[in-house]
């Protein structure tokens, strides 16, 4: 050891007493050296008169050193609190260094997330969901938690994001709720904390008002006069065709907008969709009325024959949902495009005899009955064909009669 050490711990307060230092001393003192405290604490001023913490400690028989922070940044209270924490978990047989180092290791709330986001990204349907996924946690969660770390976060914190917005944007919520929840069970399986927080605040929280939001729909006599409204509007044509058919078929807006030419035959009168565009993730074959044909031979005529039958206006994108949506609007219709769905359904109720699995087959709806799908083999294609030429007949006739089908 240096002389000039020697002479500073000679002068320096008794280094075997605790408590040694005082938060006076440790705020003046600019004398380069060493400076003891209780429990192995003790201030280093350096040259510069930077002035650090460190803790010499035998752990597992090994003496050896502790780096604890800067003075400016930890107090002498807090540097007393974690030597003695440190000795104890040593004289036990822990390690503190190791545990500092796992400390250190541990990720941010936002840094976990993402990592979250990288390992699921991969299973989510699409790029959208994969992006509402880490967006919703940007704008709700990160400003609030973002830099905490993941075994830090407490159910406060946690109400202290979903708060403010659980009654105002209750669906928002929920998926942060659940996404933090994602994050959450992450860093268990990980070692990094013993709780879900997500799960703990929910009793905190007010009830929201879980009722559906129905769709509006337009009444099923409505529709012919509205496809006359559409047919006579100055809308784009690919624009018109593609609701056109979105109505015929009871279609989802995406069925309609993302399809491909690929997926149809025009000679069988036969429209298959892939899985992957599915919600039941189930090809799902659609026959096509006569209007439908006629109409796909038109939007054949306004393309290549290849790739989208409905592009949009950028070059290689498909149409937006909010394309359809504007023209519905624009024509005077206050009616979602997805309620033509409720329409076709309510109509194949009231109008015909057609019987319930048929008519779901027809919208493709998902079986949520697991044991039910389990069993749901048939896809009533043939009946379905005679439904759906039976509704073509009503929108386009004026006479609006009922329709009588066998089924």
């Amino acid at each position: 050891m240096a002389d000039a050490e020697k002479a500073i711990e000679h002068n320096a307060p008794n280094k075997r007493s605790e408590k040694a230092l005082s938060a006076a001393f440790v705020r003046t003192v600019t004398t380069p050296g060493k400076y003891f405290d209780g429990h192995g604490l003790l201030l280093k001023v350096d040259k510069s008169g930077a002035k650090r913490w460190v803790q010499r400690i035998v752990i597992r028989g090994k003496r050896t050193e502790i780096g604890m922070g800067s003075a400016s940044l930890v107090t002498l209270a807090e540097a007393r609190e974690t030597a003695l924490q440190n000795r104890k978990l040593a004289r036990a047989g822990g390690d503190p260094l190791q545990a500092k180092r796992t400390s250190e290791a541990l990720l941010t709330f936002e840094e976990a997330s993402r990592k979250v986001h990288k390992i699921h990204e991969p299973t989510w349907r699409n790029k959208k969901h994969a992006a509402q996924f880490i967006s919703t946690l940007e704008t709700y969660t990160f400003p609030r938690i973002g830099k905490l770390k993941v075994s830090e976060v407490t159910t406060a914190d946690v109400l202290a994001v979903l708060q403010p917005i659980w009654l105002e944007k209750p669906e928002t919520a929920r998926r942060v709720k659940q996404r933090i929840g994602t994050v959450m069970k992450w860093a268990i399986a990980n070692g990094w904390r013993q709780d879900d927080p997500a799960i703990s605040v929910a009793s905190a929280l007010p009830k929201q008002d879980r009722t559906p939001a129905h769709r509006k729909a337009l009444p099923y006599d409505k529709v012919p006069e509205f496809l006359e409204t559409l047919k006579a509007s100055d809308a784009l044509d690919a624009t018109k065709l593609a609701l056109e058919l979105l109505i015929l078929t009871a279609s989802r807006s995406g069925e309609v907008r993302l399809a491909d030419w690929s997926e149809f035959d025009l000679e069988q009168g036969i429209w298959t969709r892939p899985a992957q565009r599915m919600k039941s993730k189930k090809e799902h074959r659609v026959p096509l009325s006569g209007r439908a044909l006629e109409l796909l031979s038109e939007a054949r005529k306004l393309g290549t024959g290849e790739g989208l039958v409905f592009p949009g206006t950028v070059h290689g994108k498909p149409l937006s949902d909010m394309t359809l949506s504007k023209l519905t609007k624009s024509l005077g219709y206050d009616v979602d495009v997805h309620g033509f769905r409720t329409s076709f359904k309510t109509w194949a109720q009231e109008r015909t005899n057609t019987l319930r699995d048929v008519s779901e087959a027809a919208l493709a709806q998902v079986v949520q009955n697991k044991a039910e799908a389990a069993y749901a083999r048939s896809d009533f294609f043939d009946k379905r064909k005679k439904v759906m030429n039976g509704w073509d007949a009503y929108v386009h006739e004026s006479s609006a009669n009922i329709v009588t089908l066998s089924l």
